[in-house]
């Protein structure tokens, strides 16, 4: 059920149209910037060692735009929130990290965000990602690590949404309606985190401590800031590209996950 308070642009097919044809524009520009610029390659001026500093001329800054630049400090902000995320999960779950061999929770979250480990990781998570990592950290047949299924699943997702980039540039098209609902996938992740339980009524994983001599709510404040940093990307990209977005009614899916 939702509340359409804007309508969809086009249909699916004319979505791949319109990301070919981006595409497309996107490596014809580059051609052309990259002949225009190419003679200013040899103009750096010479900087002395008592100067200020600036970074190289780069193609790549003439063809992004303070958008993209934004967008990438903020996915970069978001990747250190979710290492924080599971840091603070093998914490709270320290049998997932000791079991894997790892000496501290530390090393297991740089392992896990390592590149070269990619393909560990996705073993691991049986092959799994996106969506159905997140699912297998609360399905009581896995034996496996649920902190890295869990975060990989974050993880994944919000790299679906972004069209699995970390750099922008002038014409890359990012459809807002997957930002947003990955950040309603965030909140539904959230509440399972805190609310799913096994057969013997124990959590798959502890988070929270809501009672005891300390109320510890530091992993709703994660999550919270997760939560306005895609929202607020979400609403900045339809703006600005002039997409629409249809809005979840508060509450309809906080137990299904919504498709990126």
């Amino acid at each position: 059920m939702t509340r359409k308070r804007k309508l969809s642009d086009e249909s699916p097919e004319g979505g791949d149209a319109m990301r070919q044809r981006s595409a497309y524009q996107h490596k014809a520009l580059l051609l052309a910037l990259s002949v225009l610029l190419l003679p200013l390659g040899g103009c750096q001026p010479a900087v002395q060692d008592n100067t200020v500093r600036t970074h190289p001329f780069s193609l790549r800054d003439v063809v992004k735009s303070d958008t993209d630049k934004i967008l990438e400090l903020q996915l970069r902000n978001s990747t250190r929130l979710l290492k924080q995320l599971m840091k603070k999960l093998y914490l709270r779950n320290p049998k997932y990290w000791r079991s894997a061999g790892f000496q501290t929770a530390d090393n297991a979250v740089d392992w896990a965000f390592a590149s070269r480990h990619r393909e560990a990781v996705l073993r691991k998570c049986l092959q799994k990602k996106s969506i159905d990592s997140l699912q297998l950290a609360f399905d009581e047949t896995y034996q496996g690590d649920r902190v890295l299924a869990f975060v990989y699943g974050l993880y994944g997702m919000l790299n679906d949404a972004y069209d699995n980039k970390t750099e922008f540039f002038l014409l890359d098209d990012l459809d807002p309606q997957r930002i947003y609902n990955a950040t309603r996938n965030i909140e539904v992740a959230a509440w399972k985190l805190s609310h799913d339980r096994d057969t013997q009524h124990q959590l798959f994983l502890v988070s929270n401590a809501l009672s005891g001599p300390v109320i510890n709510l530091s992993f709703e404040r994660l999550f919270g800031k997760l939560v306005a940093i895609h929202d607020g990307n979400a609403e900045f990209i339809a703006d600005k590209t002039n997409r629409r977005i249809n809005y979840v009614i508060q509450g309809v899916v906080r137990f299904v996950f919504l498709p990126i």
